[in-house]
């Protein structure tokens, strides 16, 4: 249709002919004519919005384009089966959209994030650009809105589309990413589980811990989350379309919500479908809102992670320097041969910035007055941006750090012996008034605990030994607490 329109003014002379500026086409819709560049597929409702809102210069993310068609497909093929639609225009209508979920046209979604608040102008640009696509495979006219939108409404779209969006997303793209981290980070635990250091409370001093003992902190912190995001899902699963403007289903077959959920676990292999309540799935969208509220969790525990291998890190020679990161680029311009844990700290910057949009999620979900939440498409963006964000960097992390992160055993257990805490262990033995004493002292005369404790604790050597040995300290013993004491 655009390449005839664009043959048919080249034959009647035009101004891109003579240089003066692009071709354009008139489209009408209900508010009358509208110039649209001769190449766009999309009609005039889209290009009122690429005037009405040139705020942020950022279009709807992929992966929400794709799941709209996916969508447009699964109403295109209900309205089939339950016989609302003509075959052949049902089918032409299902395969325009089929190749927008495989990722074709997606150029043709110019439309703003910060739109309309029920997303309609994003809807109507998919009702245009599939039905100029329609068309064409048709040889007839197809009309965006009493055959794409049959039995639809942007109301019931949109948020089927954001639930459908994050569910493929989570399930494909962020679920996978997390167990790979999980996985590298109990293979750590496992090859850390010898080496003794240092605990840190306060950051200071504590207790001998094992390396592997706090990786496997982490990966349980990791496997802890997958479990909360994965426990999203039955809300998100749950979809509005056939509800149409209000929830009523007006317009719509009664039939056409679990039709269309059918079709798209059919597509997708995840359980859809449709809400138990359509008001509540179109006034409110708390599932999107637990969902950003779950990543937020994730969020902070790969900030946590990032941070304590950061410092674990710091030094080289000045710092903790308990674990030797990968050098993979030079980390100053001044400095030579500094290099610095950037992809700590570029998982750090991703988790600040899901917490961010967690926040604008959480907003958003509470502008639901009345019948319909008004800030779908900004929900839309920032949760599918922050699985995104965290699902990418999970991999990288892992990839260009994780993997190949050694433990410094002998600054770690070097640590351990001259650290004031080793006196906790002489509690069940001399009471914690005298070990107290014992770690002043190490203190005072710079000597190291079991120095001290050879000369004040009243114990044998072998006694303070046993009490003193780093691996023993990091392991519950009953014999230990029930021997001892004061």
């Amino acid at each position: 249709m655009a390449k005839k329109a664009r043959d048919d003014a080249a034959e009647q002379g035009s101004d891109f002919e003579k240089g003066q500026g692009p071709l354009t086409r008139t489209e009408r819709d209900s508010m009358g004519p509208m110039e649209v560049p001769i190449d766009a597929l999309w009609g005039a409702s889209t290009q009122r919005a690429v005037l009405n809102f040139p705020v942020s210069g950022m279009a709807l993310p992929p992966e929400f384009l794709r799941s709209l068609g996916l969508v447009k497909w699964a109403c295109a093929v209900a309205n089939k089966e339950l016989g609302v639609l003509k075959p052949a225009v049902a089918d032409a209508v299902a395969e325009a959209a089929l190749s927008i979920y495989q990722g074709e046209r997606l150029d043709q979604f110019p439309v703003d994030v910060f739109q309309t608040g029920s997303g309609t102008s994003s809807n109507m640009n998919a009702n245009e650009v599939i039905a100029h696509l329609a068309t064409q495979l048709l040889g007839a006219d197809v009309h965006p809105n009493d055959h794409v939108n049959f039995g639809q409404s942007s109301n019931d779209v949109i948020p089927t589309t954001m639930h459908v969006a994050a569910v493929l997303q989570i399930e494909l793209e962020l679920v996978p990413a997390l167990e790979h981290l999980h996985a590298c980070l109990a293979t750590k635990a496992k090859e850390f589980d010898g080496v003794v250091k240092v605990g840190r409370t306060h950051l200071q001093d504590a207790v001998p811990i094992r390396l592997g003992q706090e990786f496997g902190g982490y990966a349980r912190q990791i496997e802890l989350g997958i479990s909360r995001v994965k426990a999203t899902l039955p809300g998100l699963l749950e979809l509005a379309q056939g509800g149409t403007a209000l929830g009523t289903g007006l317009n719509a077959h009664p039939k056409f919500g679990a039709t269309v959920a059918k079709h798209l676990e059919e597509a997708t292999g995840f359980k859809f479908r449709e809400a138990k309540d359509h008001f509540e799935a179109q006034a409110s969208r708390d599932a999107y809102v637990f969902c950003a509220g779950a990543l937020d969790t994730v969020a902070a525990s790969l900030m946590k992670i990032a941070n304590d291998v950061r410092l674990m890190a710091s030094g080289p020679d000045c710092g903790l320097g308990e674990l030797l990161l990968p050098a993979i680029q030079p980390g100053s311009s001044i400095m030579p041969g500094k290099v610095n844990p950037v992809i700590c700290e570029a998982v750090i910057m991703v988790a600040a910035h899901v917490q961010g949009n967690d926040l604008a999620v959480r907003t958003g979900g509470q502008w639901g007055q009345l019948d319909l939440n008004v800030m779908l498409p900004m929900m839309a963006h920032n949760l599918l941006e922050s699985i995104r964000l965290l699902a990418t960097v999970s991999r990288v992390f892992v990839d260009h750090c994780l993997s190949d992160t050694k433990a410094n055993v002998e600054r770690a257990t070097g640590n351990v012996e001259r650290s004031v805490s080793m006196a906790t262990a002489l509690n069940p033995l001399i009471g914690y008034d005298k070990a107290a004493k014992i770690a002043k002292a190490s203190q005072a005369e710079r000597k190291t605990v079991r120095e001290i404790a050879y000369r004040d604790s009243g114990l044998t050597k072998k006694q303070v030994d046993e009490a003193l040995d780093p691996k023993k300290q990091t392991m519950p013993d009953e014999k230990r607490v029930a021997s001892g004491g004061g």
